[in-house]
């Protein structure tokens, strides 16, 4: 049944062909975690470079799901979405998770603005009652404490992307009586610290915002269908710190934004987050659908190579990814799947492929739908175990 998630651990399934559901209940079911599923779950930007609608998202889940005689809950959920004025075609459609990207009202610069820089800053906002309010308490806490400093810099650097997501779920109340929201601010430059995500948490709150989930920035670089990049020791620490945070108010679970292929994250997950979790997947399905394509349309995924060359110079402009050309591997065959530079280059290109041979793949991966369901049920078991 389409519905709220609501605070059980949940997953969500990135399909970007409309082809992978059934390969993620597969997976789900092979899966000894009750993790709740997003079987549609699409941003606009992604909506804009495969050509389909929100309703189409919708329908290719929803057949699937009906065919494999799923009886669970599962989610539908509009991803990073950014203006009031994005919201109406997901609500039209049926959507029931609503994650808001306030992004590009996060000052990334409070976190190095000189003082009086900052202090010119804070003139705009409320600070005498922020003061009051965050410099009252005399103990530390795990995230950490405010002092005037840090206090003013995560003020300035979060308050208009707050109020940014408090007039969009007020819009949304308007059109929906049920819905699970999140906040995202994963996408921005300067991470969010533990003491900084207590300050959006708060602040979201204390405005009446009910959210079922909240995504920071974490430390370290969560790019595009590739394990994460950092250390993870230190990310070790970060990630108890925020389920600290999570914990003390008890109310929504953290999420993990660009979750394909975490494979050395999930177990942090697992170990601070527990059940109070979200984890987004996107790419990695349309990964595993070129894999089948490598073997067995081996002219047609040269062809998607060669593109995928050419356009990510363009492509990689909207998304976190550092992949190199020149590191790629030049022999052409599904070996281009398990390199770094190779899985980036494909996964941001992935709307020029689609748009250039979009018919060729989806009759190839109708073709050999049995191969792509057993690729995605090999590669999803891999992320939902280590969630255990």
């Amino acid at each position: 049944m389409l519905s709220p998630l609501g605070l059980s651990p949940s997953f969500g399934f990135g399909d970007r062909l409309g082809l992978a559901t059934p390969g993620h209940i597969e997976a789900l079911r092979l899966s000894t975690f009750n993790l709740k599923p997003v079987f549609a779950q699409q941003s606009i930007r992604e909506n804009t470079r495969t050509g389909r609608t929100p309703q189409q998202v919708i329908h290719d889940a929803k057949r699937a799901v009906d065919a494999a005689k799923w009886d669970s809950a599962w989610g539908a959920d509009a991803d990073h979405l950014k203006t009031v004025d994005d919201l109406l075609p997901f609500v039209d459609a049926g959507y029931t998770f609503f994650t808001v990207d306030p992004g590009e009202h996060v000052d990334n610069a409070a976190d190095t603005d000189p003082l009086e820089v900052l202090k010119q800053k804070v003139t705009a906002l409320n600070w005498d009652e922020l003061l009051a309010l965050y410099l009252s308490g005399d103990s530390d806490q795990a995230w950490g404490r405010f002092d005037t400093e840090s206090l003013m810099r995560a003020a300035v650097k979060y308050s208009r992307a707050i109020q940014h997501a408090v007039a969009m779920f007020k819009r949304l109340s308007e059109l929906k009586d049920a819905f699970d929201f999140e906040m995202s601010v994963d996408e921005t430059d300067a991470p969010t610290t533990p003491l900084e995500h207590f300050f959006i948490a708060n602040e979201l709150t204390r405005a009446g915002v009910k959210f079922t989930s909240l995504a920071p920035r974490f430390i370290g670089r969560f790019e595009k269908g590739v394990d994460y990049i950092g250390d993870v020791n230190t990310l070790d620490v970060e990630l108890s710190k925020h389920a600290a945070v999570t914990a003390h108010f008890g109310t929504y679970k953290l999420s993990l934004h660009s979750g394909s292929d975490k494979f050395s994250v999930y177990p942090l997950i697992a170990k601070y987050w527990g059940e109070r979790l979200h984890v987004k997947t996107a790419g990695t399905s349309y990964l595993e659908a070129l894999r089948v394509l490598a073997v067995t349309e081996p002219g047609l995924f040269e062809r998607i190579w060669a593109l995928g060359l050419e356009r990510y110079p363009i492509d990689r402009a909207t998304y976190h990814v550092s992949a190199e050309i020149e590191k790629a591997p030049t022999e052409i065959s599904s070996a281009l799947l398990d390199d770094f530079h190779a899985r980036e280059i494909f996964h941001v290109t992935f709307g020029s492929a689609l748009m250039q041979f979009g018919d060729e793949i989806k009759s190839a991966l109708v073709k050999h739908a049995d191969v792509y369901n057993a690729n995605l049920q090999k590669h999803f078991r891999k992320h939902l175990d280590l969630l255990k």
